[in-house]
């Protein structure tokens, strides 16, 4: 018992937490890099050359449950678990993942498959970005930094406000792409409506725009961290996909004038 102790006391350390946090903000760049030659092989850009796969509903419970789990028992073991304005933003990152975890699956068409190998990739990713938001809120941060009164500062109600508006981008958006097809379709089509009038990839804008929202809102390097990760792994795929439907719909998605990921910029 008491070298556990010793363990999370290391683990939650000032000092490792801002190792881990630098470590992976040096590493989002590398990984930008590496998915501009690489994609992901799931969902759209579904390929066999990754593995063996699991149905695309029991793939996204696999790939997110863990993180929801991990954050859960972060916040319950933790000593600041009764503090509020903790416990509030905790809620919010839980709020995110039970959608993505238990509510999203559910929602899924047709019989796609989910690479075990990105399952993976994506547990991983996954459990790191709890360490760096949950490390932080419950463990790292000073002793009363996020006091109760924190839940009425600017840096808060901006953040939380950007946050939902991008979760609803995010759940518009992937609506958009379910009613696109009749059971037992599996053409594509072209999305339209929402944010889609402005990038291809809207339903991953809204997750960027909800994570920044979240670094906003937390005001920490961890949330930064998480938010500059989501972009790097989200924002490749969106320019492949731009590619794909270019290939695809030629003129007509060129038309568009939809850019990857960011209205106007990328």
């Amino acid at each position: 018992m008491l070298t556990f102790a010793i363990v999370m006391e290391h683990i939650f350390s000032h000092d490792f937490y801002y190792a881990v946090v630098w470590a992976m903000l040096a590493l989002a760049v590398v990984v930008f890099t590496a998915l501009q030659y690489v994609t992901a092989g799931y969902g759209m850009m579904y390929s066999h050359r990754w593995g063996p796969t699991v149905g695309n509903r029991i793939g996204w419970v696999l790939m997110e449950a863990p993180v929801f789990a991990a954050m859960l028992l972060l916040w319950l073991c933790s000593p600041r678990h009764t503090e509020t304005a903790p416990s509030v933003m905790i809620v919010l990152f839980l709020l995110h993942y039970f959608q993505r975890s238990f509510v999203f699956p559910l929602l899924i068409k047709g019989k796609g498959r989910m690479p075990v190998a990105i399952i993976m990739m994506g547990v991983v990713f996954n459990l790191i970005n709890a360490y760096m938001i949950g490390g932080w809120l419950l463990y790292a941060s000073p002793a009363e930094y996020y006091t109760t009164s924190w839940l009425w500062s600017p840096q808060f109600i901006a953040g939380t406000l950007i946050f939902f508006a991008g979760m609803g981008i995010n759940i518009q958006s992937d609506s958009i792409v379910r009613s696109l097809r009749k059971p037992g379709d599996t053409r594509h089509y072209i999305p339209r409506g929402g944010m889609y009038r402005y990038v291809t990839s809207a339903n991953y804008f809204g997750e960027f725009v909800e994570w920044s929202g979240y670094a906003i809102l937390t005001w920490s390097l961890g949330g930064v961290a998480f938010a500059i990760w989501t972009f790097a792994n989200l924002a490749p795929r969106a320019k492949a996909i731009h590619r794909r439907y270019e290939t695809e719909f030629g003129e007509e998605y060129r038309s568009l004038h939809r850019r990857y990921i960011i209205p106007g910029i990328y």
